[in-house]
């Protein structure tokens, strides 16, 4: 049972019920709010990263770029290590993205890599040159945008987890950091599967998504529209 308190069934007017909450706790959220809008535009661009195990990760970063774009914000999407034969399609929220553009929406998707999946239905895990020279394309898109490009938000897909399988290097992500910390006009959203050394210092919000329980285990494989 949620520990919230709460009125019970007594019924209060929408005046009353905005008054609600305490004097300080008023004044609290209205310091914060002032102080907020008082900060040079480049403090209030932050960066994210959302990473681990369990399922979601390029889920929340694509639900926040969709939140972006119905409020009005332009969007740049770099994917990394999701390159595909043409005649396949593993990622379908590209096409909604593409769709999206089509109407008129101000986002760009940008996708790197070279097809993981065989022949066979099995996952080539190992990688080749090629797998290396995407990823420094794609690194290189990313610089592009960080210092030329119009987005409000830049979400960068599998980023970290190319460093974490050894595409790019970890201190290729401490210097697109860098890079954007001279370049804050703008959201940065990052996704991975794991931590590395001095990556949380550098990092403004951070979220786990933590595998508690996952049909995976029991059989049930990657279905289209729900995992990819």
């Amino acid at each position: 049972m949620s520990s919230r308190k709460t009125s019970g069934s007594k019924k209060v007017s929408m005046e009353d019920a905005k008054k609600a909450g305490g004097k300080k706790y008023r004044e609290k959220v209205q310091k914060v709010l002032e102080e907020y809008s008082k900060l040079p535009d480049e403090a209030k661009h932050q960066s994210h990263l959302y990473y681990g195990y369990g399922k979601g990760k390029t889920t929340a970063a694509m639900g926040l770029a969709f939140r972006a774009l119905g409020a009005g914000m332009s969007v740049a999407i770099v994917e990394f290590d999701k390159g595909q034969d043409q005649a396949k399609e593993h990622y379908f929220e590209r096409r909604i993205f593409l769709k999206l553009k089509e109407l008129g929406y101000p986002v760009e998707i940008y996708s790197s890599g070279c097809e993981r999946m065989n022949e066979d239905g099995t996952f080539r895990f190992k990688n080749a040159d090629e797998d290396f020279e995407e990823a420094k394309r794609a690194l290189a898109i990313v610089r592009d945008l960080i210092k030329n490009g119009k987005q409000n938000i830049l979400v960068l897909d599998e980023f970290v987890a190319a460093a974490n399988y050894h595409l790019i290097e970890e201190k290729d992500v401490f210097e697109i950091l860098d890079l954007y910390d001279k370049n804050r006009r703008f959201e940065l959203i990052m996704t991975g599967h794991k931590l590395f050394e001095g990556l949380e210092e550098r990092v403004d919000l951070i979220t786990e998504n933590r595998k508690v329980k996952h049909y995976f285990d029991k059989g049930i494989q990657a279905r289209k529209g729900i995992e990819y």
